[in-house]
């Protein structure tokens, strides 16, 4: 079987890649049967040549291929019919804008698994950049306190190499007394998480922090049946909510009034309820004034997150009162940070983490009849021009008709 590593082709470029030429040289110790290739790019954080040191082949033409390996969706024209494709597809949850990827996926016959549905029997997802997402969200969050506060200036994290560089950035500065909310505990909160601790803020439990004031910085991290409560008032389960997110009402308010800077960590399932609305957002007791919404659901669950926000221009300002945006400095403004491709500024660290995770669970899939299931459960689409059972739901999707 040739598996190919092939160049991102979307725009805005992505440099991020699913195998460094270190790991991929791991797979080829670890599957000798397997033949791995690496299509030319120019735009990749790992140079062409940095394959070939690794004794790997460099091609312009790579329609012999069995696997192709990316990152992003592919466009159109560049499918290649009759082959097995990963990468995010963005159409699972029937995203319009995708509609007709998907189509002319099935029109090819090309079998495809989506880097999201790689997954765990639970459902649980497997691979995926969240942890990276998660460490420049909530730098992000700590360089514009600086910018905005005049407190000091961190450097883009794109500027930087890596992420000991950006912990070393980390180092350098000295934080006002804050409280921070972080929401979630996936890949995502605990990629923020991380920041945090390096920056040795105290994590305090929800009973203090709901209740008491600090000479120093501190941050909580909330769940959801910490933010969420059961409408009938009797208590509530993970479990529940996740089942039917309908029985249960935003617990958000009580930390909105002591939380200065708030992290979105948390995922946003369909019908759950917010976490603040712009109503809240306009009362005299709403505290926060800045947002680091990672999760980055648009006008959704974070009121304030009216818009997605650029690498480029990574920052702005939500007025609570006319709802309308602002500059991310202006007086009486939440500050939001809400850029939706954060591991694209760490493309290094993010593509060595991606690749381990690759390593572990989908390559070996290949070679032991895929005994736990994850080609199965991921693939969406067949040889045979048809969607697979479990993704049959998108039946009327590609149809056109939702």
């Amino acid at each position: 079987m040739k598996f190919v590593i092939i160049k991102e082709r979307k725009n805005p470029p992505d440099r991020r890649v699913v195998f460094s030429p270190e790991k991929l040289a791991e797979a080829r110790t670890q599957f000798p049967d397997a033949e791995f290739v690496v299509e030319s790019s120019d735009i990749r954080v790992f140079s062409d040549d940095a394959y070939r040191q690794k004794g790997f082949a460099v091609l312009d033409d790579v329609s012999d291929c069995d696997v192709m390996i990316g990152v992003k969706e592919v466009p159109l024209e560049a499918l290649l019919p009759n082959k097995k494709y990963f990468y995010f597809s963005h159409t699972i949850k029937k995203q319009p804008y995708n509609r007709k990827l998907l189509q002319v996926m099935l029109d090819k016959h090309i079998e495809m698994y989506d880097h999201e549905t790689i997954v765990k029997q639970n459902g649980a997802r497997l691979i995926g950049f969240g942890r990276y997402a998660g460490l420049v969200g909530a730098y992000n969050g700590f360089r514009v306190l600086g910018l905005r506060d005049k407190l000091f200036n961190l450097p883009k994290v794109e500027m930087l190499a890596d992420l000991n560089e950006v912990k070393a950035e980390l180092d350098k500065i000295t934080l006002p007394n804050i409280k921070i909310l972080l929401t979630g505990t996936g890949k995502v909160a605990l990629g923020a998480k991380e920041i945090l601790d390096h920056l040795k803020i105290k994590q305090v439990s929800d009973a203090l922090y709901l209740t008491s004031q600090f000479t120093e910085s501190v941050y909580v991290m909330a769940d959801v049946m910490e933010y969420a409560k059961r409408k009938d008032g009797k208590v509530g389960s993970k479990q529940e909510f996740y089942k039917d997110p309908t029985y249960f009402e935003s617990n958000f308010m009580p930390y909105a009034r002591e939380t200065d800077y708030f992290i979105a960590g948390h995922f946003y399932g369909n019908n759950a309820p917010y976490l603040f609305t712009r109503q809240d957002a306009k009362q005299p007791d709403f505290k926060i004034n800045l947002v680091a919404d990672v999760s980055c659901d648009i006008d959704g669950p974070v009121a304030s997150t009216i818009k997605p926000s650029t690498i480029a221009d990574p920052f702005y300002g939500y007025d609570p009162q006319t709802e309308k945006e602002v500059a991310f400095d202006a007086k009486g403004a939440i500050t939001v940070m809400a850029v939706d491709n954060l591991p694209c500024e760490l493309p290094k660290d993010a593509s060595e983490g991606f690749g381990e995770l690759f390593l572990e669970h989908v390559i070996p899939a290949f070679f032991n009849n895929d005994e736990r299931g994850i080609l199965k459960r991921a693939k969406i689409t067949t040889p045979d021009g048809t969607l697979t059972e479990r993704f049959k739901y998108l039946q009327e999707y590609v149809d056109g008709n939702k």
